[in-house]
């Protein structure tokens, strides 16, 4: 790593960083006034819980010596003690440290969209510790350390098994522990903020160049053909999405827009260094589609999953996974995907038959699995325990008041035992009644 490849994966991690405020705000907007801050805190609250866990120990399980293929260990890594010598080299250093954590943080975070309204801070906070030490490290280590889907060949440049499968299946898991929504699906649930819904839209698609250009390690020509892809392949999915909008409901959509921008990035993530710009433009124009219409499952199947992160993020994960089995095309010849020098295989549709096709599949719904039974397994154990969801009547009331002591939206204020503006709060109205 010279100064200028260390400097890009630097400005790389900040961006990634940035894309955790972004996914607040996106998800944010989609909920409900009275559960925004509550959205906000937990996507918050994942930065600083994971950003802890993972210097002490989530490194060393994530990078550490390979055991059995199934985690990393080492214990000159806890607290990063090996990383923080300053002979040592930054690629193996401090700086690949900080550009991991990243990835570690916002798919922890990616997982709350799917129990909206409904989750105890708290508890929250402890699943997401436990899912993060049994599940994102481990599953870390086996994309991208020594561990055993690495080994079996299968391509994954940026997280589209470790980040986006594995938070997508995690999500599931917990919609259908918690259970649905007081009064979902009779009732409209609505986004009550849409332009913050396509702030986050956007922060998040600037942050994901660095997420996907980041991921080459090196200010180069690798980086390159991720960071064009991205855009690229996301543009054409909020094309595909709209579309589909159009045709099926007459009306392309702000909410549209900003999911299938979403869709394409997450599709495009682990093929966005393996592909050309016409394997960009089929996988974020299919992943669009397919997203948009996964997103009606859960009225199908029955599970609520509030924000769509199964349709956006598992579907999609699961899209641009098995995509490159098609579109891989081996004259690219990425540095970061070869082994000894050695090319990885082109797909099916650059003359390289259909050799990609099990270790795509394998290893994508290895990941779903493992993640979707942990997930389930905690949720439980913690519902079962402290509890997970809040009362009804928490719920019905808003749930930030609760959980957090506070509004986001003042619309009233208390001036001389009445309540001005539109509304009070119920903590207004009882601080009122008891001055009378």
């Amino acid at each position: 790593m010279d100064s200028g490849n260390t400097a890009w994966l630097l400005i790389s991690s900040a961006l990634v960083l940035l894309m955790i405020p972004g996914l607040a705000f996106f998800y944010g907007g989609m909920v409900r006034s009275k559960s925004v801050l509550n959205m906000l805190m937990m996507c918050f609250g994942a930065m600083g819980l994971i950003g802890v866990l993972w210097v002490v120990y989530g490194y060393g399980i994530a990078y550490g010596e390979t055991v059995g293929t199934l985690f990393g260990w080492s214990t000159d890594s806890l607290g990063l003690t090996a990383q923080m010598d300053p002979d040592a080299d930054p690629a193996g250093g401090t700086v690949d440290a900080a550009f991991q954590a990243m990835f570690a943080i916002i798919t922890v975070a990616l997982i709350a969209g799917a129990i909206a309204d409904r989750a105890r801070f708290g508890s929250w906070m402890l699943f997401a510790g436990a899912w993060a030490t049994l599940v994102y490290f481990p599953v870390a280590h086996w994309v991208w350390g020594d561990g055993w889907i690495g080994a079996m060949g299968t391509l994954d440049f940026a997280g589209g098994t470790a980040v986006h499968i594995n938070a997508g299946a995690a999500a599931l898991a917990l919609a259908i522990v918690l259970g649905k929504r007081k009064g979902w699906p009779r009732e409209p649930m609505k986004p009550h903020n849409l332009p913050f819904v396509m702030l986050g839209a956007g922060l998040l698609w600037f942050g994901w160049f660095g997420f996907n250009a980041g991921s080459a390690y090196a200010a180069d020509g690798v980086a390159g053909i991720a960071f064009v892809n991205t855009l690229t392949a996301t543009a054409a999915a909020m094309l595909g999405w709209l579309l589909l909008e159009r045709i099926r409901d007459g009306r392309a959509t702000s909410l549209g827009a900003a999911s299938g921008v979403v869709a394409g990035l997450v599709a495009i993530t682990p093929a966005c260094a393996f592909v050309d710009t016409w394997g960009a433009l089929a996988i974020g124009f299919i992943a669009g589609i397919l997203c948009a219409l996964a997103v009606s499952l859960k009225y199908k199947l029955g599970y609520d999953d509030s924000l769509d992160v199964v349709g956006v993020h598992l579907v999609g994960g699961l899209v641009g996974t098995v995509m490159i089995a098609f579109f891989a095309n081996a004259k690219l010849n990425p540095a970061a995907a070869v082994e000894a020098g050695e090319d990885f295989p082109s797909g099916l549709f650059y003359g390289g038959g259909g050799g990609l096709f099990v270790p795509q599949i394998v290893g994508a719904l290895g990941v779903m699995a493992f993640s979707f039974v942990v997930a389930a397994l905690l949720g439980l154990l913690i519902d079962k325990t402290i509890g997970f969801r809040v009362s009804e009547e928490v719920e019905v009331a808003g749930i930030d008041e609760v959980e957090h002591a506070e509004v986001a939206y003042e619309l009233g204020v208390v001036r001389g035992g009445r309540a001005g503006g539109l509304s009070a709060t119920p903590a207004a109205k009882k601080l009122e009644g008891s001055k009378s």
